[in-house]
């Protein structure tokens, strides 16, 4: 089952996100707090959505972590994906597939062009998994980031 996360997930959510981050070997990288996940998806102006796969006992397999984005070229929004994760103890059971499934519908409900995300090069069974439901790399393009005292020292500049 996929429904639209409320305020009593942030724990599972938080936990979640540092369980992903602990996978792709980042997990030293997480400052988020509950409270900071709270603020930014049930706060007066949410920055971003979440949905929770559930099994059908109730207990929560995963989750996709969201946000608007919007293409100039296509003149829409879309859907930018933050986060998508499944315990590994439940992975197989479809609740991956079926979280991208519900994100789609809501683009095509919306009018939005665009389903998009990142995944780390090394993560093949991901790669695989995204693959195999039509997904394409976009290789053409790099990811850059700005964070820490770069992003401090370029925002200082007059």
């Amino acid at each position: 089952m996929i429904r639209s996360a409320v305020v009593d997930d942030v724990p599972a959510i938080h936990a979640m996100v540092r369980e992903l981050a602990e996978y792709e070997k980042a997990l030293h990288e997480v400052r988020a707090s509950e409270e900071q996940l709270r603020e930014a998806l049930f706060g007066e102006r949410p920055a971003a959505f979440a949905h929770i796969a559930e099994t059908d006992e109730g207990e929560v397999a995963g989750f996709a972590l969201w946000f608007l984005n919007f293409s100039t070229w296509r003149g829409v929004h879309g859907i930018y994906l933050e986060d998508l994760y499944v315990r590994p103890e439940l992975r197989g059971g479809g609740h991956g597939k079926a979280l991208l499934r519900e994100l789609a519908r809501i683009c095509v409900a919306r009018g939005y062009e665009r389903l998009e995300w990142s995944v780390l090069n090394w993560n093949t069974p991901s790669i695989d998994f995204y693959e195999s439901l039509g997904a394409r790399p976009q290789d053409e393009w790099t990811v850059y980031r700005l964070t820490d005292e770069a992003l401090a020292e370029l925002g200082r500049r007059g």
